[in-house]
């Protein structure tokens, strides 16, 4: 359980920094304050049900597509986080593919290197 509980925590840091990087680079995508973690909540949870359920589909019916179910699973959760909340705004087609992506690699590379500095840390903490 708590394994579980640290993985969704790493997941939302890694979402916040992924849409955090796609405001910073993109100018038709605005994250707003406090409505900020609430955007963040709903992505994570919604990016968590949609990614096992299209793989899932994936698997079943066209197997070649199961490596983009990540990006599609990324794109419904800014979608949904977009009409949901106001703590996310997204405008333009090519805003919408180019944040998809952008979110999408920024959450694998903090899903994979977040834990390598919590399990230095501890380890830090365990030997100090």
């Amino acid at each position: 359980m708590i394994r579980l509980l640290v993985s969704f925590v790493i997941q939302l840091a890694a979402n916040a920094l992924g849409l955090l990087v796609a405001d910073q680079v993109l100018d038709d995508v605005e994250v707003s304050g406090a409505a900020f973690l609430v955007a963040v909540l709903i992505f994570t949870i919604v990016y968590a049900i949609a990614q096992p359920f299209l793989t899932q589909l994936a698997l079943s019916k066209a197997t070649a597509l199961r490596g983009a179910t990540a990006l599609v699973a990324t794109l419904i959760g800014l979608i949904i986080t977009s009409l949901v909340s106001d703590g996310l705004s997204i405008s333009g087609g090519l805003t919408w593919i180019e944040a998809t992506v952008i979110v999408w690699i920024v959450s694998l590379l903090g899903t994979l290197i977040l834990p390598l500095i919590f399990v230095k840390k501890k380890v830090a903490e365990k030997r100090g």
